[in-house]
């Protein structure tokens, strides 16, 4: 094998505005030719789904005479197929002229010159805030953390709490070692669970938000698919409902809208008793992506603003491992929809398959998964390990910048 004389050459792995920005400076870049040159250093993959063979072939001849170029079915290119997936490659230079171009074009071009600049002002967003009522959390200078606090006798992770002064307990240690929100749940969403009744549910999660609303000064958020439990939570302090059912029952949108609550909407294929049933998918971002989409279109129609809005990928909830793992490998993608995006790794079933552990002895696993989730766009990740996940974060944090 031949070494190569390299003198000096590198090859940078820098991707952000403000490091690329640094680098220019360190070489003393003249600032205006900083600002000329950022956008051209910054290259993306945007992906269409189901462009007409017309629209994508015009797309593909304003990319090319822009420098960039734009990948489409083959089928589309003998003409088998009236449709085609396509996917733009270039820099941000590149496609600011691009969007540009299109909003002088027919066929609905003008259309997806907006939505592309749109899904790119959101994907290169690092900060935004979280409207919570009394609370405001201000996303993206640093990671975020739900602690979970169960009280349930049948939580998969063995952590349930059935005593309510012995959870209150609990949840102050979860906000001492950390916790920027604290999630109630008193229905088990494990693979399987079964359901338990209103009444059994409202026993459980009212009387420790009521106490907990009164003793600690982060939001509390209940975790719940029921109407009547989330009117109960949010009237009683409790500041965001996190339903894993992504909104399916309208009734909980309405009443987190007159609350002024947010809200965390969540995907997951079918229901916790028949969700880990052979879960298959043929584009699974783009499935999660499509569902989210009208999850939060459901939740805006019903008067929750956006700025309360948090979406979850829903990592194993009708999932395998495998696609668990693509889900934390693109969780970037979900930036396009420019609100937070909240990951619940912890302890989970996958994480146990690949380190043959049962779920009290996942927390080394969980804080891998945590930080690979921070580091690839979640704002906030939802765990039992509070303490030691916001050490591992907080060292991410800081090589981040």
């Amino acid at each position: 094998m031949t070494l190569p004389k390299l003198r000096g050459i590198r090859i940078l792995s820098v991707t952000k505005e403000k490091d690329l920005k640094q680098v220019m400076r360190d070489i003393q870049v003249d600032p205006y030719g900083i600002k000329i040159m950022l956008p051209k250093a910054q290259g993306y993959i945007l992906k269409i789904n189901a462009l007409s063979n017309i629209s994508a072939n015009i797309l593909k001849q304003e990319m090319l005479s822009l420098g960039g170029d734009v990948a489409v079915s083959r089928n589309a290119l003998t003409g088998k197929a009236k449709k085609t997936d396509c996917l733009i490659m270039g820099n941000l230079a590149q496609l600011g002229s691009l969007s540009n171009k299109l909003h002088k074009q027919p066929f609905g071009l003008d259309n997806l010159a907006r939505d592309l600049s749109l899904a790119l002002k959101n994907y290169r967003r690092e900060k935004s805030s979280l409207d919570l009522g009394r609370h405001r959390l201000y996303l993206g200078a640093r990671s975020h953390i739900m602690g979970i606090v169960n009280v349930t006798p049948d939580s998969f992770s063995g952590d349930g709490l059935g005593d309510k002064w012995r959870a209150v307990e609990y949840a102050e240690k979860l906000v001492k070692d950390g916790a920027d929100i604290l999630d109630v749940g008193g229905e088990s969403s494990r693979p399987g669970a079964k359901p338990v009744s209103l009444k059994t549910e409202l026993s459980r999660t009212i009387p420790v938000i009521k106490a907990l609303v009164r003793k600690i000064k982060v939001p509390v958020s209940i975790d719940t698919c029921k109407a009547e439990v989330a009117h109960q939570a949010l009237d009683n302090g409790a500041s965001l409902v996190n339903d894993i059912s992504g909104l399916k029952n309208i009734k909980i949108a309405k009443i987190a809208s007159r609350y002024k609550a947010g809200v965390v909407i969540m995907h997951m294929r079918g229901n916790p008793r028949s969700m880990q049933k052979n879960p298959q998918y043929v584009s699974l971002i783009d499935e999660i992506i499509a569902y989210l989409a009208e999850a939060i279109a459901r939740g805006v129609a019903a008067g929750i603003a956006k700025e309360k809005i948090i979406i979850d990928p829903g990592i194993g909830f009708g999932k395998t491992l495998e696609h668990n793992l693509e889900i934390l490998k693109r969780l970037r993608e979900f930036k396009v929809f420019g609100l937070p995006i909240l990951s619940g790794t912890s302890r989970k079933a996958f994480i146990g398959k690949i380190l043959n552990l049962p779920p009290e002895k996942r927390i080394f696993g969980t804080l891998a998964s945590c930080v690979v989730a921070s580091e690839n766009g979640a704002d906030i990740v939802r765990v039992h390990d509070v303490k030691a996940v916001k050490q591992a974060l907080l060292i991410k944090d800081r090589i981040r910048g």
